[in-house]
Parts: structure tokens; sequence; C-alpha cells
């Protein structure tokens, strides 16, 4: 397959040394990144700035805002079998960006914010046969808003994860999250490390994928059955 994978954080400018962001490393994208291009895929990264080396075969896309991460997204899905939207997405930015850095007693009290668009719901028209995964960092209500976000993203598989355990989510190098897929089946996994958790998310994308082919090769026998 060739898949497109998300990773990082996104930026939104303040001013030219200020910005709003989110504690994401983009250890998770780039581990989904590793084990897809280890087991023989095409990778294609969309990266927002992170401090970790990309995998070396994967075709990297650098962005900063989420804005230009939906436009690096929309660009390159039509070429790709699947999309793993491991990117944590500023919600906010701010409504209006100064062009030279804003002095501390010049600094408002409130900073207007605008609303960053949500990647996966804009794609999704865009989805057709193509395999999306999405992810849920969450402090409470895990399976609740892991089954609202799959439903509202048209997702085939949402990774959650409660990012108040400090062994787990932003920054660490372990992960203990839930598969939640659009089929109802649920899978929650012991504490592993990002590159097994890596290892599990395209596993799973891979035996969808062979199910789908399945699928589809058998499709037409079971209509001509029907015709005779």
């Amino acid at each position: 397959m060739k898949i497109l994978v998300a990773a990082g954080p996104t930026r939104e400018p303040i001013d030219p040394v200020r910005f709003i962001s989110n504690r994401s490393s983009g250890k998770m994208g780039y581990a989904i990144a590793s084990a897809a291009l280890k087991n023989g895929h095409a990778v294609l990264l969309v990266s927002g700035p992170v401090a970790i080396k990309p995998p070396a075969k994967a075709k990297l896309v650098r962005v900063v805002t989420a804005r230009e991460m939906l436009s690096a997204v929309k660009a390159n899905l039509p070429k790709c079998d699947a999309l793993i939207m491991a990117a944590a997405v500023s919600d906010w930015r701010p409504a209006k960006i100064s062009k030279v850095k804003i002095k501390k007693h010049r600094m408002p009290r409130a900073l207007p914010l605008a609303r960053n668009p949500d990647i996966l719901r804009i794609v999704a028209g865009e989805k057709g046969k193509r395999i999306f995964i999405g992810f849920a960092a969450e402090t409470g209500h895990l399976r609740a808003e892991a089954l609202r976000k799959l439903r509202a993203k048209n997702l085939d598989l949402i990774v959650a994860n409660d990012i108040r355990r400090t062994d787990a989510g932003f920054e660490a190098d372990t992960n203990r999250v839930t598969f939640f897929s659009a089929d109802g089946k649920q899978a929650k996994l012991p504490l592993m490390t990002k590159e097994k958790v890596a290892e599990r998310i395209v596993a799973w994308l891979e035996k969808e994928r062979r199910r789908r082919s399945i699928n589809d090769r058998l499709k037409p026998a079971t209509v001509l059955r029907k015709i005779r």
C-alpha cells in the first residue's frame, strides 16, 4: 500500500517568536511510518515541527500550521490507499498574527482565537475506498469520546489513549491504547513501546485491506450465482 501518515504537532503563530501548540513529540506517528516501511509499504509522511529524525525511506512533507497540514493531506490523499492521522492538530489559532514581536507591555490580556479546520472531517468526503485511521487523546470518557469521533469522522479505526498517564501518550516512549473499529470491535492493548503499538496498527491496516480484497473478489461470483 501507499500510506499517508500525518504526525507531530502543529504550531499557530502569535507573532514571529511566539506560537500556540501542544505536547506532541511526533514519536507515535514516526513509529507508524517506520513500521509501515519495514513491512514493505510506501510512506508519505506529513510532519509538523518535531525534534526526531524521520525514517530514511519515507517521502517527507514538512508543515507548520494546521492549514498547511490540511493542504498537504488533501494534495497527497488521492495518491494513497490509507490515511493514518496520528498528528495532534492545534484546535485553535490566533485570529490575528502580528508581523512584529509584540512587546510585553502591549500584549493584550485576552488573545482572540479562530477555530482551525478539522482535517479528518474535511477529507472524509474524499475517502472513497481508502482506509482511515485516527487517534483520540483523552482525559476522560475514553470509550464514549473515541466512538463519537469514529462516527463523526467516518473512520475505520480509532486508537484511543488516556493522556493523564505518565507512561503513555504525549512525549513518552511507551503507550497504552485501545482500538475501536467501525465494525464494533474493541481491543485493549497492554503497555508497550510506541514501536510495538505502531506494529499493531499497521497489522490491523493490512488485515483490513486483505479482508476488503477478498470481499471484492467474492462479489462478482455471488452476483453470477444469483443470476443463474
